[in-house]
Parts: C-alpha cells; sequence; structure tokens
C-alpha cells in the first residue's frame, strides 16, 4: 500500500511550514478525496523537484552549447512601417 501523508506529515518531510503547503495547494501535486487533501511519496519528489534550481552562473552552472545551424528566430521579418500598403497573399 502506498504511504499517504497529510498537511503536516508532508510538510515536516519537505521541511517547510505547513500554511506554505496549504496557501500552495493548487500549483502541487495532490490527491482529494472529498475534503481531505493527502500527498503520496510521488508527489512530495514532484513537489521537491519543482522547487529544485541549479546555479545559473559560477563554476557548477550547466551551460548548453549553442546548436549549430540556423538561427532559431530567422524566420521572423521585420513589421512593415506605419501607414504602408499591406500585402495579402
Amino acid at each position: 500500500m502506498m504511504r499517504r501523508y497529510t498537511y503536516p506529515e508532508a510538510a515536516e518531510e519537505l521541511r517547510v511550514e505547513e500554511r506554505w503547503l496549504r496557501r500552495n495547494i493548487k500549483r502541487l501535486p495532490h490527491s482529494k478525496k472529498g475534503r481531505a487533501v493527502t500527498f503520496s511519496d510521488a508527489d512530495l519528489e514532484r513537489i521537491d523537484a519543482l522547487h529544485h534550481h541549479e546555479p545559473s552562473t559560477g563554476p557548477l552552472a550547466i551551460v548548453e552549447p549553442p546548436v549549430p545551424g540556423r538561427h532559431p528566430m530567422a524566420h521572423l521579418r521585420p513589421l512593415p512601417p506605419r501607414g504602408a500598403a499591406v500585402r495579402i497573399g
């Protein structure tokens, strides 16, 4: 049987305040049966992953090299000047 955590138990596992869980419940994975809200181990892992941040600068930052080839915005064209005739087709 899968372990289910109540608000206080989940807050203790995640090391957050119970109030934080209650305020953010609509944005967090959980199960609800009637008014009873519970969290599974998988829910707690997903909540932890959702709020995990990797460094964006410094020696531990993961920097992806640019992909060679066509620029991702190469298909964009500038807007015509204001008042210019618009060509359809």
